[in-house]
């Protein structure tokens, strides 16, 4: 995990769990088994996150006009937002396949998604209403019910507060490791003195990466006491700094899904936290290092990476052209090879951010990489070659731009492109 506890990360304050996951916060259970989804009796290929009893539920999905059957019926079971509005109510579980993602299934994937939460429910004991469900994998695969029949009480079965790394292995496609992160927080400073509470979560997401709210799903739970609406408020503010700043290869999935629940555990008799107290902020600071965590997790399992890459803008003339510049360089072919064979070919950052939209003169640019100033005024630097080749021997590249512009910044994390890339999605079928 040591790309995840990093000084960035570790910026807001929270201390990690050593090898905590998505069960760390009091009063959740998980598990992953092999339902039937893949072929392959040995891969896990479903997995239950599930509440002591229900509890609050947020949750952001994709903007893909392609959205997935089960991100239509989350979003029906999350509606006290209203038609149209933001994700919220309560739920008691989430369920989740990989290996099919009941997507651009018309009727009949909604109502497989609707199956996938009705017999989910059977076997938690609890509404329909109270299950939300993901799916990952192949689109345009009306997904198999016959595996959720005997897969959703061996999941219920097996499920513990020690189940978290398995229900994490179970939502993997083309993903090389689980991706998971807990933070606790102390509860002396903001009210509650004596307690400890606890944010953790599980991530998926290695190709098809650049959610707008990649394939990208993940379950965080926390025990502090939150209600729905304030909870939902929270996940927005964390998936606009986290998830919603990776990107692997521009795509962004007809899946995405990011749920968050609260029970309120660790402090049973206390108010929810509200916003603008001490409690929510810690709360929001919290929720923000494990997605942060989670986010790195995935650019640095890009499919085929071999190296984290950190795309920070500053001096844009405002928030929105400091995201088209970053994502600019952070998307192009040219800048990602380039890093895959340790070139520190500064052009191919300077045409990306010609070509972003953003506003600025190149006479004011400067850029640098791996701390090396190779760009000053627009023009080129000196630099050590044979010490930039041994700075790429690093997991994670910096670049680092100042447009000169204005005072807006932002981080945008993506991964180099290898050759194993075009192998990983040229067999994806197969």
């Amino acid at each position: 995990m040591s790309i995840v506890n990093d000084t960035f990360a570790s910026r807001f304050g929270c201390a990690y769990i050593e090898d905590g996951g998505v069960t760390s916060a009091k009063g959740f259970s998980a598990a992953g088994v092999h339902a039937g989804f893949r072929k392959d009796p040995g891969r896990l290929d479903m997995a239950l996150v599930v509440a002591d009893e229900p509890c609050a539920c947020a949750a952001v999905f994709t903007q893909n006009i392609f959205c997935a059957a089960p991100v239509q019926v989350s979003k029906e079971h999350l509606s006290e937002g209203g038609a149209g509005g933001p994700a919220y109510g309560t739920a008691r579980a989430v369920v989740i396949n990989s290996g099919c993602a009941n997507a651009a299934t018309g009727e009949p994937g909604r109502e497989n998604a609707r199956k996938m939460a009705s017999i989910t429910a059977d076997a938690v004991g609890c509404t329909q209403q109270e299950v939300v469900v993901a799916s990952t994998g192949v689109i345009g695969v009306h997904l198999p019910i016959e595996p959720l029949v005997a897969g959703a009480p061996a999941a219920m079965a097996a499920a513990s507060p020690q189940g978290g790394a398995n229900a994490a292995r179970a939502i993997m496609t083309t993903d090389t490791v689980p991706k998971e992160c807990a933070v606790t927080f102390s509860g002396d400073e903001i009210g509650h003195p004596g307690v400890v509470f606890t944010v953790g979560g599980m991530a998926k997401g290695s190709g098809m990466i650049m959610p707008n709210m990649a394939t990208m799903i993940s379950v965080i739970t926390t025990d502090a006491p939150v209600l729905p609406n304030d909870l939902h408020k929270v996940l927005s503010t964390a998936v606009n700094m986290s998830f919603n700043k990776v990107t692997v290869d521009s795509d962004t999935s007809t899946n995405d899904s990011c749920f968050i629940f609260a029970n309120g555990k660790a402090a049973p008799t206390a108010e929810p936290f509200e916003p603008g107290t001490p409690a929510f902020a810690a709360l929001q600071a919290a929720v923000n290092q494990v997605c942060v965590s989670l986010a790195r997790l995935m650019a640095t399992d890009g499919e085929g990476a071999t190296k984290l890459v950190t795309v920070s803008v500053k001096g844009a003339a405002n928030d929105a052209e400091a995201d088209l510049a970053a994502r600019a360089v952070a998307n192009s072919p040219l800048v990602k090879t380039a890093i895959f064979g340790h070139d520190a070919n500064w052009g191919r950052i300077a045409g990306a951010l010609g070509r972003s939209g953003a506003h600025f003169e190149q006479e004011n640019v400067s850029i640098d990489i791996m701390g090396m100033p190779v760009c000053r005024d627009g023009l080129t630097v000196g630099f050590d070659e044979d010490e930039a080749l041994r700075r790429f021997e690093d997991p994670e590249i910096a670049l680092d731009i100042d447009l000169g512009a204005g005072d807006a910044e932002t981080i945008i994390w993506t991964c180099d492109f290898s050759h194993d890339y075009v192998s990983i999605n040229g067999d994806y079928r197969s």
